[in-house]
């Protein structure tokens, strides 16, 4: 019988964004993935509990054997069509199981004996990949020289991360804007989806400077970035890196926040799920958001702002006037956000090394050799 290969070099696979086939049952995939890889299940989920249940009470070779009934036939065949459907698309691409057992090598045999392409397999699977990641996010956050963006809510740190090469853009990685209005249309990578992205990420970020530490931007995140926690070993490097502050003037900074949270994220909501439903659900996600700081806001400032708050999404849907969130924005900036930021960042005014504006921070980044 010929062997079929394995692939086993687990840095090329994330630098050079290779495709993968995931042949994992739904569930475990949702738990934890990669960027690159699709999942195309050997298994439903249902199918893969009554393995399992075979497996502990007969064995292995009865699980086996009824691996193949359950997959065989029309259904086999609708999954095989599937499988060479992405190696067309993907021919560099490789597949891979949780350990790189029996599914990954029956699903690569399949393929072989039904077109005579040589797919190969990961060594070791998921888990492996899994393993690989988490020790290189390790070495990366020991590795690099981290300098910290910080200024208050609505300067555009985000947007200046995003021209500077050299930064990590953690809101980004993580799916969420980082604050209590922060949350997208669709829903955050899980804990394990976000912390392969970052150290991918960082992968990235190591591989281009040859060897030597990479002096990256983040911005200023605290131990979680919406309901996903950041790793320890980097919220203790951040925790002790120099500081630049961007500061903007509170006019732009309403600007900034109203094309972010109420123009940018609309138009995401409506996109994916149409005008009106996407308004609806939009306009209750801001409501909850204000909800979620009543406590801090103390109950008179949170009545007024929701009150101008709700007053603007009325005219917003009756006339299509958005100008008043301009408004409540500038008061949450005022009464919150801004004293919220003050007090933190007094904490850790002796690391602060250079603040101005864009154009001055962008200039103090590169006598730094990090834009």
């Amino acid at each position: 019988m010929m062997v079929l290969p394995q692939v086993d070099d687990y840095p090329a696979l994330f630098l050079n964004e290779i495709a993968m086939i995931d042949l994992r049952a739904p569930q475990e995939f949702e738990q934890g993935s990669f960027q690159s890889a699709v999942n195309l299940p050997l298994m439903s989920d249902k199918e893969r509990k009554l393995v399992g249940t075979c497996y502990k009470e007969q064995g292995q070779q009865q699980a086996i054997a009824l691996g193949h009934e359950l997959v065989t036939g029309e259904v086999k065949q609708q999954r095989l069509q599937r499988w060479l459907q992405f190696i067309e698309e993907n021919p560099q691409g490789a597949l891979y199981c949780f350990r790189g057992g029996l599914r990954s090598q029956i699903t690569q045999r399949w393929i072989y004996e039904e077109s005579g392409i040589i797919y190969p397999r990961v060594a070791g699977g998921y888990k492996k990949l899994r393993r690989y990641l988490i020790d290189a996010l390790e070495h990366s956050i020991i590795k690099m020289q981290p300098t910290i963006l910080s200024g208050r809510t609505g300067t555009g740190k985000t947007l200046l991360l995003k021209k500077i090469n050299n930064s990590i853009d953690l809101e980004g990685v993580y799916h969420h804007r980082g604050s209590a209005f922060g949350r997208h249309a669709t829903p955050q990578p899980s804990q394990i989806d976000v912390e392969n992205r970052l150290s991918v990420e960082l992968l990235k970020k190591c591989q281009a400077t040859a060897g030597e530490s990479p002096q990256l931007l983040l911005e200023d995140e605290g131990s979680n970035i919406g309901s996903r926690n950041l790793p320890h070993s980097l919220i203790e490097r951040m925790a002790a890196a120099p500081i630049v502050v961007l500061d903007i003037p509170l006019e732009r900074r309403v600007g900034i926040v109203f094309d972010e949270y109420i123009t940018e994220a609309l138009a995401e909501y409506q996109q994916l799920l149409g005008e009106e439903r996407g308004f609806t659900t939009w306009a209750e996600n801001l409501r909850q958001a204000l909800g979620r700081v009543k406590r801090r806001l103390g109950g008179e400032r949170y009545g007024v702002l929701d009150a101008v708050m709700s007053g603007a999404i009325s005219d917003q849907q009756q006339r299509g006037e958005a100008s008043v969130h301009r408004e409540w924005i500038q008061r949450l900036l005022n009464d919150y956000y801004d004293p919220m930021y003050d007090y933190q960042l007094q904490k850790k005014a002796e690391r602060i090394t250079f603040r101005g504006d864009e154009k001055a921070v962008t200039e103090y980044l590169n006598t730094q050799n990090i834009a």
